[in-house]
């Protein structure tokens, strides 16, 4: 069928608006998907009205014909321009997919595998791919300084997908998690750094000492039950432990999973709310869309009701809890905090709640599936304790600051935090803004609007820093005086690095250190019968955090 002339104008005009359009939006890309429609529709009705609709019999169909033909000719010329030779990151190897939208970044995360696959791209790519329209990965240990270090960038736009309680009402700027100005986050870390010195680490001491030794005693009482010990879920009560020690590190021990159980489904709560935004975090305007899908949003909800409302009790205590815990040390340094602590509280509870318990819980389950796969460091681990620690009795309390000087104990925390770091990837970093761009090393400077991602579990597997056996539970690796091994310690980065690095790096080690030896030490332990530990690695997926699935063990309390 014949265009008529003035319909072939209506289209040629909303042909150039759609370029015009995908020229506005290289310099102001929408975070909204509800502003973006409401452009489009707003560029589609003047020419549909004035032009196409005395050539339609109906006015929908008009508006469908103008509307249709922008947003075709947008994505067209979007599509064309990402994969052409013409954009500013053209020069940089990675897969179509990745280069034409990170809409393929999300369908990854969905998987719940990103850290596997984008390790495979830098196997096929080397260590600068592309993974996005404006996104690269880099696995170059000299580039580390100025990505994450003191002279590095600020948090990349992932961050701002990333909020686990969507809200219209949330500023990122008041978020430690989220803030992408340098100077806002140093205000918001200081009073975390007050809080993880070694002081108030000595101070947290006793809250770990009490929790574990509970972990202990509930153990022993679970196996005195008939057919127990053939098959316990170590995964989920080392969840309950960190669980509680967050408890009464953060909120003043106003929960108990240990003895309680998880009644509410928590834990799964946790597990599904924080799914959402390790989506959404690739594309942020898909946040809007799923904060209103009940299946998505609910649990995201639920998750931040919890959170608050641990905050509101914590809160509660301020004028009658004695003992110094975390808020205390995020609130006594700041005057309207401390007349008003309900504010940095519920803000920061659900940032203490997932750094504090699933972080910790990952690795420590990947150390006890680790030791239990390679039974000759087991062996050589309680020796090693055993040796340390002589007394006959076996639940002595082991001195806690003196696990730091065990050569192999600190050499499978290590390696356990090397092949399962628990912030396996989405390190992401961008050039401030109005900065131009940022210069990584001599001859790589990226422009403006590019983000950077890094993620550890590339780098702790790279050969070039760790070798031989890369892809092994090695943790002689850490003890061995072998000139010829490679340890880059540089590249060692579970903990991130730089300003936005772990504040509580510090009490995590010790937490690793203890409860390690307390299993080891206590227990003898080996997979339940049909238990195939092949599915353990099988069943961690990277939603920020690593989480894990069910480890069952046969457990049996030590004699002798």
């Amino acid at each position: 069928m014949a265009v008529s002339a003035p319909v072939q104008e209506a289209l040629i005009i909303q042909i150039s608006l759609a370029v015009a359009l995908h020229l506005w939006f290289k310099k102001h890309e929408p975070k909204s998907i509800s502003a973006v429609f409401v452009i489009l529709i707003g560029l589609s009705a003047p020419s549909a009205l004035l032009l196409l609709f005395p050539h339609f019999d109906s006015l929908v169909k008009a508006v469908g014909t103008s509307f249709v033909t922008l947003v075709v000719t947008l994505l067209s010329s979007i599509l064309v321009y990402r994969l052409s030779p013409f954009h500013p990151l053209s020069c940089y190897p990675g897969p179509w997919q990745c280069k034409a939208t990170k809409l393929w970044g999300a369908y990854i995360a969905w998987q719940g595998k990103p850290h596997v696959y984008y390790k495979s791209l830098h196997d096929v790519y080397g260590p600068i791919v592309r993974i996005g329209p404006n996104e690269i990965s880099v696995a170059e240990v000299d580039m580390l300084p100025n990505i994450l270090g003191t002279s590095g960038m600020p948090k990349g736009p992932m961050w701002e997908g990333r909020s686990s309680v969507p809200s219209k009402k949330r500023k990122l700027n008041d978020h430690l998690t989220s803030t992408r100005d340098l100077r806002r986050h140093a205000q918001l870390r200081r009073p975390w750094n007050a809080a993880f010195k070694p002081a108030a680490v000595a101070n947290y001491t006793e809250f770990l000492i009490a929790r574990s030794e509970q972990f202990v005693t509930k153990l022993k009482e679970v196996l005195q039950t008939p057919n127990a010990a053939q098959r316990v879920d170590i995964a989920l009560w080392i969840n309950y432990l960190a669980f509680d020690v967050v408890g009464d590190l953060a909120f003043g021990g106003v929960y108990s999973f240990l003895v309680d159980g998880d009644r509410d489904g928590i834990l799964r709560t946790i597990r599904r709310g924080i799914f959402p935004p390790s989506v959404s975090q690739h594309v942020p305007w898909l946040q809007e869309i799923m904060r209103k899908l009940p299946f998505l949003g609910k649990d995201s909800r639920k998750f931040g009701q919890f959170g608050l409302e641990q905050g509101k009790k914590r809160a509660a205590l301020s004028d009658t809890l004695k003992r110094k815990d975390l808020f205390h040390y995020l609130i006594e340094d700041d005057p309207n905090a401390m007349a008003n602590p309900i504010p940095v509280i519920t803000s920061n509870a659900l940032l203490a709640i997932v750094a504090g318990s699933d972080t910790s819980t990952s690795v420590l389950c990947n150390i006890v599936y680790y030791l239990l796969q390679n039974p000759e460091y087991l062996v050589r681990l309680r020796s090693e304790i055993d040796d340390a620690y002589p007394s006959p009795v076996l639940n002595e309390a082991i001195d806690v600051n003196s696990l730091g000087a065990l050569p192999l104990l600190n050499g499978v925390v290590n390696e356990a935090l090397r092949l399962q770091p628990p912030i396996a990837s989405s390190l992401q970093r961008a050039p401030a803004l109005g900065s131009g761009g940022k210069l990584l090393a001599p001859g790589l400077f990226i422009p403006e609007g590019t983000a950077v991602q890094v993620s550890p579990y590339i780098f702790h597997r790279d050969p070039r820093y760790f070798s031989p056996r890369p892809d092994e539970f090695w943790p002689d690796r850490w003890i061995s005086k072998d000139p010829s091994l490679m340890l880059n310690r540089a590249a060692f980065i579970p903990f991130s690095v730089g300003p936005a690095n772990c504040p509580g790096k510090p009490l995590a080690m010790m937490e690793l250190r203890y409860i390690t030896c307390l299993l080891v030490r206590t227990f003898d332990m080996s997979f339940a019968d049909g238990y195939d530990h092949a599915h353990w690695e099988e069943g961690l997926f990277d939603h920020f955090v690593m989480l894990k699935g069910e480890l069952p063990l046969k457990l049996q309390v030590r004699v002798g």
